[in-house]
């Protein structure tokens, strides 16, 4: 018989040992970049860990939650209605340090972050998003022991310096554009890892038959800017839906915002072949199944797009962010970008005309920087 003393002990090595297993993956919901990369890593260190505990968290939402609801949404207003201001806070914050422990609002992160590794003792922290490496540096001004630090940089070529302001211990970026950049920054290129954009494992899994065997050309238009740029796009559309092309629309968060537009365009156009469609884990599908997307030049979207190799006309650029996202595909010829809804109408029938003869174009140019299993070779860096 185990005597109780024994017991304890042996209860003790289970959390020591449940403890040393876990991997924590840090995100912030300000544009859906830094979730992606989060959940798509996260679902591959499962993958290659399935005994370790891999848990994602959004601590600024955790900690601090109703000003991370404040800041998401002014953030979400400046992008969408305020470009111009947008890219002056931007450019500002280029010449600004980040101290947690100068900082009234930061400090409570630090604490959060503290408690958060205290109890679960990762071994790894993944980070998607700059600040959490400015947190973390917190800490070890405070001579707290800390774990490995990977930072994944989730924009392309216009690199913030805020991703590089404190040390992380690995960098995974995009492509060796983005590594040189980085290296520009001041980062040792030991420290830099070329992985690709993680993205969901769907887009390295086959497609059932009857899905990548459509009957008519398909367009999937993914809104995201404002309200009546939106109606006037859907109108340039319109000739090309009154010759027999599908149009898929999933709304997402923007359902609300994007209703009456929506209920107006199929009021006036009721048999047009439109799907309209709320909240869906089903993109990395849609991408695949479609024969063009219209999208903003989010880091995100961009790289599924590549990983589903679809020809994109990319309609709104977030000022600074997302230049380089745009720069990445068009100077590789996989996309269009364009200026009004008059400009992406005819940019989205030029990829359909002739068969999709120029859209097969853009697809054979995305072969050579297409990166579907990004997440997996994101993590496998992660972990060495």
């Amino acid at each position: 018989m185990i005597s109780q003393s024994g017991y304890i002990l042996f209860e003790f090595l289970l959390i020591l040992r449940q403890r040393w297993r876990v991997i924590l993956v840090l995100t912030a919901g300000f544009g859906d970049g830094h979730n992606t990369a989060a959940y798509s890593a996260a679902e591959a260190l499962r993958r290659l860990c399935p005994g370790e505990d891999v848990q994602t968290c959004d601590l600024i939402s955790e900690v601090q939650p109703r000003i991370a609801t404040v800041l998401k949404n002014l953030y979400q207003q400046a992008i969408t209605h305020f470009p111009s201001g947008w890219r002056l806070v931007y450019r500002m914050l280029e010449k600004s340090d980040v101290e947690p422990q100068d900082s009234a609002w930061l400090a409570p992160l630090v604490r959060g972050l503290r408690v958060k590794i205290e109890t679960l003792q990762p071994r790894i922290i993944v980070s998607t998003y700059p600040l959490y490496a400015a947190l973390m540096d917190g800490l070890r001004k405070q001579d707290m022991a800390l774990p490995k630090l990977v930072t994944i940089i989730t924009d392309s070529i216009s690199v913030h310096r805020i991703w590089v302001m404190q040390q992380s211990d690995l960098y995974c970026v995009a492509d060796p554009e983005t590594k040189e950049v980085v290296e520009k920054l001041g980062v040792p290129a030991e420290k830099i890892r070329v992985t690709g954009f993680p993205v969901s494992l769907q887009f390295t899994e086959t497609l059932p038959t009857e899905a990548s065997q459509p009957d008519s050309q398909r367009i999937l238009y993914l809104p995201s800017t404002a309200a009546r740029r939106v109606a006037t796009t859907l109108a340039a559309l319109k000739p090309l839906l009154l010759k027999g092309v599908k149009l898929t629309i999933p709304v997402g968060k923007h359902s609300s915002r994007l209703y009456h537009v929506l209920r107006k365009f199929t009021d006036q156009f009721p048999d047009a072949p439109v799907e309209i469609i709320g909240w869906t884990n089903r993109i990395p599908e849609l991408l695949r199944t479609h024969d063009v997307v219209i999208c903003k030049a989010g880091g995100a979207i961009l790289h599924e797009v590549l990983a589903a190799r679809i020809p994109a006309v990319i309609d709104y650029v977030v000022p600074g962010q997302e230049e380089g996202n745009a720069e990445m595909l068009l100077s590789r010829h996989c996309a269009f970008q364009t200026h009004s809804s008059k400009e992406t109408g005819e940019a989205v029938a030029r990829v359909l005309a002739d068969g999709g003869k120029i859209g097969q174009e853009m697809r054979d140019n995305m072969l050579s920087i297409s990166v579907p299993d990004a997440a997996i070779r994101t993590a496998e860096a992660a972990l060495e």
